[in-house]
């Protein structure tokens, strides 16, 4: 079995962190994300150590450093994607092309809020969230 750590650090450790792993010579896997029931954004970096996976997690900043210039496509794809469906932002990527989704679909910055599997089943059974 994969052994899985999870250790939260603040958004100024990415970036050293990002430098030693590299020159370590520790794969990127992923990075990916999700906001919290509370609407709190949380970004993890996820390195491939030994034989586990060690999972930084950066809780409740919308605006990142952009960590491309030292794991190239393996963060820039990734960070693209959380930039263009949730909104959030990595300062120095360039996001002046759309991933996927079509140019016209937002006006300004783009982003698609994930709606829980229990509302989406409510509202089909016509039952309607108080706000």
């Amino acid at each position: 079995m994969q052994e899985y750590k999870r250790i939260t650090i603040t958004k100024e450790e990415v970036i050293p962190l990002a430098e030693k792993m590299r020159a370590d010579g520790v794969t990127l896997a992923m990075i990916h994300a999700h906001f919290e029931d509370d609407g709190k954004p949380v970004v993890c970096y996820e390195y491939q150590v030994g034989t586990g996976i060690e999972s930084y997690a950066v809780e409740g900043e919308s605006v990142l450093p952009d960590i491309s210039p030292i794991y190239d496509l393996g963060a820039e794809w990734p960070e693209r994607e959380i930039n263009e469906l949730m909104g959030l932002v990595f300062e120095g990527l360039d996001t002046s092309e759309r991933l996927f989704l079509p140019d016209t679909m937002f006006e300004g910055q783009g982003h698609i809020l994930v709606t829980p599997m229990d509302k989406l089943i409510r509202e089909a059974h016509g039952e309607v969230d108080a706000q």
